[in-house]
């Protein structure tokens, strides 16, 4: 089972401009219709306690992104929805099964989950997650990719780790297509893009250019060899900013205004291409030449629904031919 994302939405940040907690739900609808509307295959929104760095100023405001996701299904129709992506430090992986479960029947089958092994030590000392060593994360990782897969697919679930166990665990009712796709998160030559090859449907890379790109998906394609698994069967999807405009000149100038109001950190800015929609194209198309199946997208003025559309009309171009 792939996971079924041509283009996705990655839904960070929820200070829009002139909307308060009592509108900021209808927002995200009008955001997700819009991009259903125009090219967009998928949203998806982070699974994070407060906002990070690259992204905006911690106090912005951060919902629970699988409680979040199950309204917007139940308010759309043909966009597949999951988190970009839980981190395997937050929540008991039985536990996350029913979530995600919980998600797929609301959306009539549409959901599929993203995982990796969280990064954010600043958010596990405030909220009180404990943050071990990445290799301990990692070791979690692995336990927790094989007690979702069991409790998405088996009748009853068993499987004794170091760190987690199911004994003989219920989760009913099933998915609604048998099963639920499973994207790691992550472009870990070593560790990450094996997990991916033994256990999941889809990965999402971190991959600036075609040749990064092409680097990391021969990484995977030779853990695949020598697990015989047949690479053919992972949706391969790659993260990717940008700034569009109907000339270079005009999508700089955007971004040094977004800049200036808050809405996109120096930070961020350092890594988006801010370009008219004939160059973003080139470059899209350069990542799926390299064998990219699918993107996502953090828009950083996703409150304006005209340039969401923009957004879906010039990359799914790209990606849905």
């Amino acid at each position: 089972m792939r996971v079924p994302i041509t283009l996705d939405l990655h839904l960070p940040n929820f200070n829009y401009p002139g909307v308060g907690p009592d509108a900021v739900f209808e927002k995200l609808v009008e955001i997700a219709e819009t991009a259903e509307r125009s090219g967009f295959s998928s949203v998806s929104l982070m699974d994070h306690l407060h906002q990070i760095g690259p992204v905006g100023p911690p106090q912005n405001w951060m919902f629970d992104g699988n409680t979040m996701l199950a309204a917007i299904a139940a308010r759309t129709s043909k966009l597949t929805l999951g988190t970009l992506v839980g981190g395997v430090t937050y929540r008991n992986p039985a536990l996350l099964a029913k979530i995600t479960t919980t998600l797929d029947v609301i959306s009539g089958g549409r959901a599929w989950l993203g995982i990796g092994a969280a990064w954010f030590e600043a958010e596990h000392e405030a909220y009180g997650f404990d943050f071990p060593s990445l290799g301990r994360r990692f070791e979690y990782l692995e336990e927790s990719l094989q007690i979702l897969r069991a409790m998405f697919t088996q009748e009853q679930a068993s499987f004794e780790g170091e760190y987690f166990h199911v004994r003989e665990a219920y989760n009913n009712p099933k998915p609604i297509r048998g099963d639920i796709p499973i994207l790691i998160g992550g472009s870990g030559e070593r560790k990450t893009l094996r997990m991916v090859a033994q256990y999941a449907d889809g990965c999402n890379l971190f991959a600036a250019d075609g040749d990064r790109a092409r680097h990391l998906i021969g990484v995977l394609e030779a853990h695949c060899e020598r697990l015989g698994r047949d690479p053919g069967e992972i949706t391969k999807t790659g993260m990717g900013g940008y700034v569009i405009a109907d000339t270079k000149e005009a999508a700089e100038a955007k971004m040094r205004r977004l800049v200036d109001e808050g809405a996109m950190p120096p930070q961020r800015a350092e890594m988006t291409l801010a370009a008219d929609p004939d160059t973003v194209g080139e470059h899209a198309t350069s990542l799926k030449d390299a064998g990219l199946e699918g993107m996502t997208t953090s828009i950083p003025d996703v409150y304006d629904l005209e340039s969401v559309a923009l957004y879906g009309e010039v990359l799914g171009r790209v990606f849905n031919d």
